[in-house]
């Protein structure tokens, strides 16, 4: 017999700032080494090594050993929700430099969220599939005080987001496979985004809109952060595709 949720072991984990980062590093889903990850933490490799044996532990990551290598990855998505709800209830961190501040800013312009387009770009990618009727069910507005139709008990399932068939038609034409999307995966789901406090789209068709952007060549991840950076191809495309009008940073 079990009691009630021990959010306090989780809150352990997450509450030292050395293993925040490494969380956040690892938000779009990568399976990254250890080096990498010390790096990231600003942290020894030994303490590294300490921090990421205790969020394997507590089932906030899972591991994978190549070769001599081990690279650690969030242990599913349900934990990308969870940095994503700490983010947005979260101070914004100190910039000290101007490395800092090009980081922060490409992360609020676009990023992914675990495996999702987040950030500006993916909320201007939510409002676009609204417009143009591919989804329906609400407005993209993170609204927590409109009669409980968006909560923040429950974000992602509150507000009924559904797939229109012209949208169905529309994506396909894209080059979206919905037949290949994951099974047992919502196709159709929402994050209140942390830095936007606006909806983007999750799920399956979320995570293979992003899959198909990266394919293309319109983004591409940023090597040692969670931004995605937008090509000139994409900034084309974005506004020929789906009407979405990005200005280069």
């Amino acid at each position: 017999m079990h009691g009630d949720a021990d959010i306090a072991a989780i809150g352990a984990l997450v509450a030292d700032r050395g293993r925040a980062r490494i969380l956040l590093a690892l938000g779009d889903g990568r399976a990254l080494p250890a080096t990498v990850l010390a790096d990231e933490a600003g942290v020894a490799a030994s303490t590294a090594s300490a921090h990421l044996s205790r969020l394997v532990k507590g089932g906030l990551l899972t591991v994978e050993r190549q070769g001599r290598h081990r690279y650690f990855r969030l242990a599913g998505p349900e934990v990308g929700e969870l940095i994503e709800s700490l983010a947005r209830i979260s101070p914004p961190a100190p910039v000290r430099s101007l490395k800092q501040g090009s980081k922060a800013h490409a992360v609020r312009f676009a990023r992914t969220c675990y495996d999702h387009l987040a950030g500006m770009l993916g909320t201007k990618l939510m409002d676009a599939l609204l417009e143009r009727n591919v989804l329906t069910g609400g407005d993209g507005v993170f609204d927590p005080g409109c009669g409980g139709a968006d909560r923040l008990a429950a974000p992602g399932f509150d507000v009924d987001y559904r797939l229109t068939p012209a949208g169905v038609r529309d994506l396909e034409a894209f080059g979206i496979d919905f037949d290949s999307l994951a099974p047992r995966r919502p196709v159709v789901r929402y994050c209140v985004d942390w830095s936007e406090q606006r909806h983007h789209l999750a799920g399956s068709l979320g995570a293979a809109i992003a899959e198909r952007m990266i394919e293309l060549g319109w983004v591409r991840r940023a090597e040692r952060s969670r931004a995605l950076h937008v090509s000139d191809s994409g900034y084309v495309g974005l506004r020929e595709q789906f009407g979405i009008e990005l200005s280069p940073r």
